[in-house]
């Protein structure tokens, strides 16, 4: 409560060195090694205040003292001096509004974008303080479901969101892997040689996922127009050890669907006369986008019965930015339970 009774004028000495004061330059600055140093009149630390030209980064000495390129500095630097260095980094960079090739998408809704930068600091995968995350994740992933056909939708649709289609794929390529495993140990059969069938024209990811986790890439020559997978050619590689075979909805260098239906239903009669189990993994790539709106009656997806995971890229038509990517299995049965983790600290 304020008692005017009970104030105290300041003395004349006071306010002249009150005034002094205010004449001297504001302080020090601490840098990241704990040393002071002396604030630049005008914003010269770089940090953007005052109005002389010390308040810009190529006026300050950070231009004209040496900053290590691939070791820690001794001295921390200001905001705006490392935003600058950045910047000029990136300046000779290609323009993503006129980056065409590559599927990516690039433009968002001014809304989309909010949302995102008021989610930078949020830890999704924390169930407990964040649920609506894991809410608007599971909506996403039965949207997709849907989409695509599958058995299981709504709160039963199985699937995640990754980073990127990469880690999809080695999500589904491990998936594959595991039940094949239990398979062979069923039937007491040597489990140390998987294959994975697969046309030269699938994305580099599927190449590192049977280098990483030691499986037989087993190629599919790609050599006549549309260059895309062949059915035939596919199942003269098909044993007892191969895990699965991966189709393509959009190759990388001509964007042409490989013809998953055809695939299907001959490699059901492969498994019927030779006692397989051997089923399809679709990398929906450029098209997992595209196709249930402009070939809706294409069959593709869940679909056809041995079609068990798919994966997309939300980038890819999905009309957000890179790189989310997206798996969803036909229901929870097709997904080896070996990915799943239960944890009681999230």
């Amino acid at each position: 409560r304020f008692d005017a009774s009970k104030t105290v004028s300041a003395s004349a000495s006071e306010k002249t060195a009150s005034r002094a004061a205010s004449k001297k330059p504001q302080g020090s600055i601490t840098m990241a090694d704990g040393n002071k140093r002396p604030r630049v009149e005008g914003g010269g630390d770089g940090g953007g205040g005052g109005n002389s030209l010390s308040s810009y980064t190529y006026a300050t000495r950070y231009a004209v003292r040496e900053m290590p390129k691939f070791e820690m500095p001794e001295n921390g630097y200001p905001a705006a001096v490392a935003r600058q260095l950045i910047d000029d980094e990136r300046r000779l960079d290609s323009n993503p509004a006129l980056n065409l090739a590559s599927f990516v998408t690039t433009w968002m809704e001014p809304e989309a974008e909010e949302i995102m930068r008021e989610s930078f600091n949020v830890n999704a995968v924390d169930v407990m303080q964040y649920p609506s995350c894991t809410e608007i994740h599971n909506r996403c992933v039965s949207i997709l479901a849907d989409l695509f056909h599958a058995e299981g939708r709504n709160e039963s649709a199985m699937g995640t969101a990754t980073i990127g289609s990469s880690e999809a794929i080695m999500l589904a390529g491990l998936s594959m892997k595991f039940k094949w495993k239990k398979r062979m140990q069923a039937l007491g059969k040597d489990t140390s040689k998987p294959n994975l069938v697969m046309g030269y024209h699938v994305q580099v990811c599927w190449e590192k996922f049977c280098r990483y986790w030691e499986v037989e890439a087993r190629f599919v020559d790609v050599e006549s127009d549309p260059y895309t997978l062949e059915a035939d050619k596919a199942l003269a590689l098909v044993d007892e050890n191969t895990i699965g075979i991966a189709a393509i909805l959009g190759s990388t260098y001509t964007g042409a669907f490989d013809d998953v239906k055809v695939l299907n239903d001959k490699l059901a009669a492969l498994n019927a006369s030779k006692g397989l189990d051997v089923r399809i993994h679709v990398d929906g790539a450029s098209g997992a986008f595209v196709a249930p709106f402009l070939y809706p009656d294409l069959q593709w997806d869940f679909r056809l019965p041995l079609v068990t995971s798919i994966n997309a890229s939300g980038h890819k038509y999905g009309l957000v930015f890179p790189g989310v990517g997206w798996l969803v299995f036909r229901n929870a049965e097709a997904m080896s339970p070996e990915l799943a983790f239960h944890t009681n600290y999230l």
